[in-house]
């Protein structure tokens, strides 16, 4: 079993940068990819960015060239550097881990609000 834990979160005003951070509390498994997704007030959650466990990174068209993706595998911690943040970045922002023997994992989430 895998836990993740996010942290970073808060609330930033209009153009300021946040970065999030996820923790796992196991490191004895493979990854095949892990992720962070958002969830706006009201709306379904959608897919930020994924980083695979080779190190294959996707972002979605919304945050790219403003949110970078990185995985420190020593520290079992994946992180999302958010710059140029806009109101609508506001979510509940979630990691998740796939492993390479098909568990899937989520974190608790933790909340953004960009507000001037």
């Amino acid at each position: 079993q895998v836990q993740l834990v996010e942290s970073g979160g808060g609330l930033v005003q209009p153009g300021g940068s946040l970065r999030l951070s996820c923790a796992a509390s196991a490191s004895r498994f493979s990854i095949n990819f892990m992720s962070w997704y958002r969830q706006p007030p009201g709306k379904e959650r959608e897919l930020v960015a994924t980083i695979s466990g080779g190190g294959r990174i996707n972002y979605a068209d919304s945050v790219k060239g403003r949110f970078t993706i990185s995985r420190d595998s020593a520290k079992n911690t994946m992180y999302l550097q958010m710059n140029n943040l806009k109101p609508e970045d506001t979510a509940v922002y979630h990691c998740n881990l796939n492993t390479a023997a098909g568990s899937v994992y989520w974190g608790q989430g933790t909340q953004v609000t960009v507000s001037s």
